[in-house]
């Protein structure tokens, strides 16, 4: 029987979640890391016992750990992450313009068939990537110098680049977003960019539809389908059907259309998920009921998900990397909270029951199905 490693990455550590393809009874291992903030945890599909995660702790600063052992121990490998040529500058809340400076790696995104190469976005935004195992890093620098880099700008959470999508037929095609400045396209593998957000819409930019300046809070999509891209924006869910050309609204019933994470099932490319909270302001569920949504239709009609999930007094948000999906017969759904609880679902969301109720505030949930 297929078995599945939940990563967990949370305010004061990582923790490892295993169980077998029944996905009732959990052994919880962690915390790695205890005290560190640790933002992403990721495993890599071309090394099923290789795992990332990027942590930070006060004085320490920033620091990516590996595992080449499905989690039980760790190294700290290559962390110097350095802005290529003069950091030039972007802009800033009050209009004002600031040097680039780099804070933190958000996320990490391992090759699909190079189990030595592997991507990093961080703050203020950029794209890195590794071809020794995360040994060392490289700046791709013609992102980060886009010429319309001077005008990004950080959203409430900092100038984050925070997703990177590798297209499956061929990873020198990739598509990122970053937040507040939209979703950006290389198609040679990261040397040259274009911006990619014609069809959003954002107010209190001063060009609602610019090119640049949307705050995208997640991508995401099937392998079988990649040209079709689901995004959870800073208001609003959008659909591309033309990797990221053009994008169109598909909030449609949902309670609100504010939220973070989204994410699509591993067998079914038209069934997607996203977890609406209230506003941009009050993050929490709408109506203290916490509801994952579910579209079987490519985002046409959503229904709410509510079997084993708190539906009074639950005052909690799920962040954007904190939704997974797994690849089992019977696709599982996980999704992890500020509250500490990761809950799962083996029946791609029918039923939820929690694996876990009092870690840290969960910052990142990505799943491994193992032999």
């Amino acid at each position: 029987m297929s078995r599945v490693r939940v990563l967990v990455g949370t305010r004061k550590g990582a923790f490892v979640l295993t169980a077998d393809g029944r996905r009732d009874q959990w052994q919880v291992d962690g915390p790695y890391f205890a005290g560190w903030e640790t933002y992403h945890v990721t495993g890599s599909p071309a090394a099923p016992d290789r795992i990332y995660a990027s942590a930070s702790l006060g004085w320490f600063g920033q620091q990516v750990h590996r595992s080449d052992d499905g989690g039980r121990t760790w190294e700290p490998v290559g962390n110097e992450f350095s802005y290529v040529g003069e950091p030039g500058t972007h802009q800033w809340y009050d209009g004002s313009q600031r040097p680039w400076e780099f804070t933190r790696v958000w996320h990490v995104e391992p090759s699909a068939t190079d189990p030595d190469r592997v991507y990093a976005g961080v703050e203020d935004a950029a794209l890195f990537r590794s071809d020794d195992g995360g040994r060392t890093w490289q700046e791709l620098p013609g992102l980060r110098t886009h010429e319309s880099g001077p005008s990004w700008q950080p959203g409430a959470g900092g100038m984050c680049l925070h997703t990177i999508l590798l297209d499956p037929r061929d990873e020198q095609r990739m598509r990122v977003a970053i937040s507040a400045a939209g979703v950006f396209a290389s198609d040679d593998g990261g040397t040259t960019w274009t911006p990619a957000n014609k069809g959003l819409v954002s107010d209190g930019i001063p060009d609602p539809d610019a090119d640049v300046g949307h705050c995208v809070h997640n991508l995401a999509r099937h392998p079988d389908r990649p040209d079709t891209l689901f995004m959870q924006k800073h208001w609003h869910v959008m659909r591309s059907d033309d990797d990221g050309a053009s994008w169109y609204k598909i909030s449609g019933d949902l309670p609100t259309d504010f939220g973070f994470p989204i994410d699509v099932h591993a067998h079914e490319p038209d069934t997607v998920y996203v977890v609406p909270i209230t506003s941009d302001s009050l993050h929490v569920p709408p109506d203290g009921r916490l509801r994952v949504y579910r579209s079987r239709s490519g985002g046409h009609e959503w229904e709410p998900l509510t079997d084993g999930l708190p539906q009074e007094h639950c005052y909690v948000d799920v962040l954007r990397d904190a939704m997974a999906v797994d690849s089992l017969d019977e696709c599982g759904v996980y999704v992890g909270t500020t509250g500490g609880q990761v809950y799962v679902s083996p029946d791609a969301g029918d039923h939820w029951s929690p694996i876990v109720r009092d870690l840290p505030p969960v910052l990142s949930v990505e799943v491994q199905t193992l032999p």
